[in-house]
């Protein structure tokens, strides 16, 4: 049994990348638990924190170390990730020298109503990982456009094809992860 993070960098209500998130976990094995840390009651990063971290960055950190694999589910803003996704992860990458992300198996999939689907973020985000030694997995990726004509009003995937594309990349993300 491996355990998965599912970590999403969109705080909005009615978000669609949680919405594809929840649709990723729906297809999940029973073996391999989704949790999905909470990342928007995080104190902004300040070094000056390191020896005196707040209870928010300490149960953070305490829970990212339990998992064994993330899989960042992300909108683009402004062709890079939002801001309070970076913030998550200087969290766990800090104090220097005690990352909770490092060595373990990593996966994004970027999300937007654009036709891009979040090129950009994803991207920003992959180099963000190398740095933090997240093993992230290299194909298929997942760039995931025209998310509002694949969602019901209730916010549901119900559009076949992306409902067969995120099950194959959830099957894909399963067999990386089982490689660690």
């Amino acid at each position: 049994m491996k355990k998965i993070g599912m970590i999403v960098g969109s705080l909005r209500k009615e978000s669609f990348n949680r919405s594809v998130a929840k649709y990723l976990a729906s297809v999940a094995p029973k073996s391999y638990p989704v949790s999905f840390p909470d990342i928007g009651n995080l104190e902004l990063y300040n070094q000056d924190l390191d020896d005196t971290p707040t209870a928010a960055w300490v149960e953070f950190r305490n829970e990212i170390k339990e998992l064994d694999a993330f899989l960042f589910v992300t909108p683009e803003y402004n062709r890079s990730i939002p801001g309070v996704l970076k913030n998550a992860i200087d969290v766990g990458s800090r104090p220097y020298g005690q990352s909770v992300w490092t060595g373990k198996p990593g996966g994004i999939v970027s999300v937007s109503p654009g036709a891009i689907g979040g090129f950009g973020a994803s991207h920003h985000l992959r180099q963000v990982l190398s740095c933090l030694n997240v093993y992230t997995m290299q194909h298929p990726e997942a760039y995931v456009g025209n998310i509002i004509e694949a969602l019901d009003d209730s916010g549901q995937v119900i559009a076949e094809n992306t409902q067969t594309f995120l099950t194959k990349y959830m099957n894909s993300f399963i067999h990386w992860i089982d490689r660690f």
